[in-house]
């Protein structure tokens, strides 16, 4: 299939605009070197978007070898002139804004007004915040004797390949590729096969705005090809990939052929906990909104719930209530809709699975718990949101990660109790804590066995703040002065102020 490298779309709502199609390399877009293809499903219909086409390993190397050919004079750019322009990129997506909403809402699955939109205001945060950090990337004088002195660098790593998941297309982009350029690294980017085209517009911003060739390089392709190519590639330093648990044991697999440093944030379990004294109220929104947002489909996502057995009850009818009332299922157009579709039908019929086992290992559906035929959401990958109950430890809607409006609760009778449960999982990204003993809570947060806990909130991730796990859901931090430092080499050099006689 031969496509051209630029076709014009309209939206649902109205907004027309040219999508790229090509690979985006050296500051143009190009055919891959087979010719070969891949389609954008609409979550909402079924239907194909669109068309982009398809990088394989040949393509890989060419994007590496024009990142690898950038990254001398990038990397010697005064680094208040690479803050300039990641401000400047910043600004000219923000004049985009509502365009790149639409288009990530439509290539995703996502609500565009209650969710797409926040996703690109938060990219443009992103870059602002890393803009400001280029020019303050500093290291430390040391002077352990009166004969010795040393002074520490910190270096950008290199080539970065770059490997972005179905979930958060363009904020996830972000993440990675302002930390990543404001410390003087070079990228080449793979998006995920599932949501190709939103990151085909930000490829068009970085060349608009005065980025030069190779800098940033961002290719479409599937994980087996293209992402293994990367992953493993020997003139890549280092790789950064976020997804799943699964996938992240390949990348970091595919990495050890040269030793390339990598960052993993992959999948999660994460457990919330509502101890007696909590503020009921409050633990009902964010515990609804930690689960529900995205459609779901958050790797931090508060998806086991543990309720003290003296309130567990009443937060089981409050949660259900509220959920019915504000996450409103409905169109990714539509002003109103808080939930979406799933993101691909594989991903629906996995959920599906999931919810079906949950039935047959016996625990109690308090709410959804079945596919949305309402109308013209029949045609898309909707799950109701579902609320499990009656739930034990060893079951698998438990166990494993789901990563969709699903959530399973369980009741607990000591904090002890409560941490056991937490902590009894393979995952460990992010937890949650709702209790108005402020000292109780900070004591559980150092017992539970996770990268990031919540006290009284959930999964309101902050740019200021790193974000990452530790066991089985990876290593490495995102976001912070932690993110830039992840993408530099410190380089230690020693002044001998003596003589040896």
């Amino acid at each position: 299939m031969s496509l051209p490298l630029e076709y014009e779309v309209t939206l649902p709502d109205g907004t027309k605009f040219q999508q790229p199609s090509g690979l985006f390399i050296n500051n143009e877009f190009v055919k891959s070197k087979a010719g070969k293809t891949l389609d954008s499903i609409n979550p909402g219909t079924g239907e194909v978007n669109g068309s982009v086409y398809a990088a394989e390993k040949e393509d890989v190397d060419i994007a590496v070898a024009a990142a690898r050919a950038a990254f001398k004079p990038w990397k010697k750019m005064n680094n208040a002139e690479r803050g300039q322009l990641l401000f400047k990129f910043a600004d000219a997506v923000e004049a985009q804004l509502e365009k790149l909403s639409s288009i990530e809402a439509w290539d995703s699955g996502k609500t565009r007004d209650l969710n797409a939109l926040g996703d690109v205001e938060e990219s443009v945060a992103v870059f602002r915040y890393y803009a400001g950090w280029a020019d303050k990337i500093h290291g430390q004088s040391i002077h352990p004797n009166p004969l010795k002195l040393a002074y520490t660098l910190h270096e950008p790593i290199g080539v970065c390949g770059q490997i972005i998941p179905w979930n958060y297309p363009f904020l996830m982009a972000a993440w990675k590729l302002a930390p990543a350029l404001a410390a003087g690294n070079v990228v080449v980017l793979k998006t995920s096969e599932v949501t190709p085209l939103s990151l085909l517009h930000l490829a068009k911003i970085f060349k608009d705005v005065g980025f030069p060739p190779g800098v940033v390089n961002i290719i479409t392709g599937y994980g087996a090809t293209a992402g293994q190519a990367l992953a493993e590639h020997m003139d890549v330093d280092k790789v950064a990939f976020t997804g799943s648990t699964a996938t992240g044991k390949l990348i970091q697999k595919a990495a050890a052929a040269n030793l390339k440093a990598v960052t993993l944030e992959c999948g999660g379990k994460s457990p919330l906990i509502v101890r007696a004294d909590a503020d009921l109220d409050q633990a009902v929104k964010w515990g609804a909104e930690g689960i529900m947002f995205n459609n779901g489909q958050v790797c931090t996502s508060n998806s086991r719930i543990y309720v003290h057995e003296d309130v567990h009850d009443e937060f089981v009818k409050q949660l259900a209530a509220h959920v019915q009332e504000k996450y409103i299922q409905g169109d990714v157009f539509n002003s109103l809709a808080l939930v979406g579709p799933q993101v691909s039908k594989q991903h629906f019929e996995k959920i599906m699975s999931y919810i079906d086992i949950g039935k047959k290992e016996g625990a109690n559906v308090v709410l959804g718990g079945e596919q949305n035929t309402e109308g013209d959401l029949a045609k898309g990958f909707f799950v109701k949101p579902t609320i499990f109950t009656n739930v034990t430890p060893e079951m698998r809607i438990v166990k494993e990660e789901i990563f969709g409006p699903v959530v399973s609760i369980g009741k607990f009778s000591s904090d002890e109790e409560a941490i056991k449960l937490a902590n009894d999982t393979e995952y460990g990204l992010g937890a949650a804590i709702f209790s108005t003993d402020i000292t109780k809570a900070h004591n559980m947060a150092h017992d539970i066995e996770a990268g990031m806990v919540w006290i009284n909130s959930s999964n309101d991730s902050d740019v200021h703040i790193p974000f990452g796990g530790v066991k089985s859901s990876g290593h490495g931090r995102e976001l912070g002065e932690y993110g830039l430092i992840n993408y530099t080499n410190t380089k230690a050099v020693h002044i001998n102020l003596g003589k040896r006689y």
